[in-house]
């Protein structure tokens, strides 16, 4: 059996979707915090049962029978993340599991001034230990996220965040794909390289995309992390929140989520999907 953490976010959710169209559904789980919403799933043959990283006890009957599992990394940081992954980690190691994947990032290093980025590195160190084969899925950094990065650049012309370096933005639906190729396939063996769309744009490049999609100008401004960090708190962004993105544009100027790398599409046998074909599906341009 193939068991598939977080099963109710956005990532986890389409590798059940993918998976189902290649596994019979009797031999797929789902561990999720709320088993009320992955009824779905469990209405096509999925096991549906609920598993808590906060809650490790939930885990064993989670992963029973698990074959391969995927660990679908929280959306905590720091210790509590570090924690839970580990949880996971020796929960599916109990649960005889033949190889565990978990999906970490490209920009993962102990140093990364993006806080996600040492709780992956620590993830990694921890699925070394545990004595399991294991594949790090090194996803390239959601494209998805810059969406939610040029929201207010919709509404006022002006793209004002800080100082940043090149990103290889990747889709989710690609490295969800992916993910499904490495739990039904001999692919991708411990620590994966750099699973990325295929090419680096920096939020200047993201600001001319926008002036094409939209028809209206969209100007790149650079403000201060500062500065930054001050108008999302004042626009009601926890403090914490507000840190953690500052310390995303920090990271992308130390060239964290940068190059490109051919393994995601020489593994889908296709392109992966490009930034501005992404924006232009997922945006609705202003009128």
């Amino acid at each position: 059996m193939i068991i598939v953490t977080g099963a109710n976010g956005q990532l986890g959710r389409m590798v059940a979707e993918r998976l189902l169209e290649r596994v019979p559904a009797e031999e797929i789980g789902v561990s999720v915090r709320d088993v009320e919403s992955a009824r779905d799933l469990g209405a096509r043959g999925v096991r549906v049962r609920r598993g808590d990283f906060a809650d490790p006890d939930t885990l064993p009957h989670a992963f029973e029978g698990a074959s391969k599992v995927l660990i679908v990394s929280t959306d905590t940081t720091g210790e509590t993340a570090v924690r839970g992954h580990r949880a996971a980690i020796a929960a599916a190691a109990e649960a005889g599991a033949k190889r565990i994947l978990y999906t970490s990032h490209m920009g993962a290093n102990p140093s990364s001034r993006f806080a996600p980025m040492p709780d992956h590195a620590a993830t990694e160190e921890a699925l070394r230990q545990s004595g399991v084969p294991f594949t790090s899925l090194r996803n390239g950094f959601y494209t998805s996220s810059a969406v939610m990065l040029v929201r207010g650049a919709l509404e006022t012309g002006v793209l004002a965040v800080p100082e940043d370096g090149p990103v290889a933005w990747t889709a989710h639906a690609d490295l969800a794909d992916a993910a499904v190729l490495a739990l039904t396939g001999e692919v991708l063996d411990g620590l994966s390289p750099a699973l990325t769309g295929p090419e680096v744009i920096d939020m200047a490049g993201i600001a001319e995309i926008l002036t094409r999609l939209t028809g209206r100008p969209i100007r790149r401004v650079v403000v201060s992390d500062d500065d930054y960090r001050a108008q999302l708190v004042t626009h009601g962004v926890p403090e914490s929140s507000a840190d953690l993105l500052v310390g995303l544009f920090a990271a992308s100027r130390d060239g964290d989520f940068a190059p490109v790398d051919p393994t995601l599409a020489d593994l889908l046998g296709r392109p992966a999907v490009r930034v501005e074909d992404y924006l232009k599906s997922a945006l609705t341009p202003p009128r």
